[in-house]
C-alpha cells in the first residue's frame, strides 16, 4: 500500500503499527526520552498556562528527541480540556511550521477550514479524528466520518470510541479492514481498551501511549507496556 501517508520522514504501513508516545507540556521531556515510539503528539490543550507565542521553541525542544511530532488541541467536547476555540486556533497557527502533523477533530469545523489548507500548503500531515467518549456507533455511522474526513482533506482519519463489549469491538475492526486503503487509526477506551493493540493487525496505522498521565479516557497503555506487548504480538515491532 505505496499511497498510505508517512508523518515527517516516517512510512506508515500496514506490516506493523506505529507507536505514537502522548503527553502534555508537563510530560516534554518524557517525550524526547520515549523509547520505543515512533513519533510523539504534544497536547497543547493540557497545557496548565497556554501561550501561542511559546509553543514553537517547545516543538523545537521536542524535535531534539528525533521523532517526527503531531500536534493537538483537542476539543473539551471530545476529550480535551476546555479552551476558547480562538486560543485553541492560534495554538494550531503557531506551531504548524515546527510540527510534522495535526490532528484536528472532524467536527471542529471552523477551526479545521483555517488550518488545514495551511497544514497541506506546507505539506504537513493531516489527520482529522472523532472521539466518541460513551459508545461506540454503528459501523455505517463511522464509515461517514471516515468518508467526510477524507472529504476535508485528511491524510489520516482517526476513530476513537469507548467500547463496552465484545461486539463494540467488532464494530471496530470491521471499520478498520473496510478502510485500512485509505489511511485509518482506530482506537478503543473504555472497558475493552486494550483492544487497540489488536487494531493494527486489522490496518490501523498509528496505537496510542502514555509516557505520564494518560491523554485518553481509559484503555491507554504506558509505552513501556505497550511496546513490550507489540513486540510479542508483532515480529516486526
Amino acid at each position: 500500500m505505496s499511497d498510505l501517508p508517512a508523518i515527517g520522514g516516517l512510512a506508515l504501513g500496514t506490516r506493523r503499527p506505529r507507536v505514537v508516545a502522548a503527553g502534555g507540556v508537563a510530560e516534554l521531556d518524557a517525550l524526547v526520552a520515549a523509547d520505543g515510539a515512533d513519533l510523539v503528539e504534544l497536547r497543547a490543550d493540557l497545557w496548565d498556562a497556554p501561550d501561542p507565542g511559546a509553543l514553537p521553541g517547545l516543538l523545537t525542544r521536542l524535535r531534539r528527541g528525533g521523532r517526527p511530532v503531531i500536534l493537538t488541541a483537542r476539543a473539551a467536547a471530545e476529550g480535551g480540556r476546555r479552551l476558547d476555540e480562538g486560543v485553541r486556533r492560534a495554538l494550531y497557527e503557531a506551531g504548524l511550521e515546527h510540527a510534522d502533523a495535526i490532528d484536528v477533530e472532524i467536527a471542529s469545523t471552523e477551526i479545521a477550514a483555517a488550518v488545514v489548507p495551511m497544514a497541506r500548503a506546507a505539506r504537513r500531515t493531516v489527520i482529522l479524528s472523532a472521539h466518541v467518549l460513551d459508545t461506540t456507533p454503528p459501523a455505517a455511522a463511522l464509515m461517514a466520518l471516515v468518508d467526510l474526513a477524507r472529504t476535508r482533506g485528511a491524510d489520516l482519519t482517526k476513530i476513537v470510541t469507548h467500547t463496552a463489549d465484545v461486539e463494540d469491538v467488532r464494530t471496530l475492526l470491521e471499520v478498520t479492514l473496510a478502510a485500512r486503503a485509505r489511511g485509518i487509526v482506530t482506537l478503543a477506551t473504555g472497558p475493552f481498551g486494550a483492544a487497540r493493540v489488536f487494531l493494527p493487525m486489522a490496518g490501523s496505522l498509528l496505537t496510542y501511549a502514555h509516557v505520564g498521565r494518560p491523554t485518553a479516557p481509559s484503555g491507554q497503555l504506558a509505552l513501556d507496556e505497550l511496546v513490550a506487548l507489540l513486540r510479542r504480538f508483532y515480529p516486526d515491532a
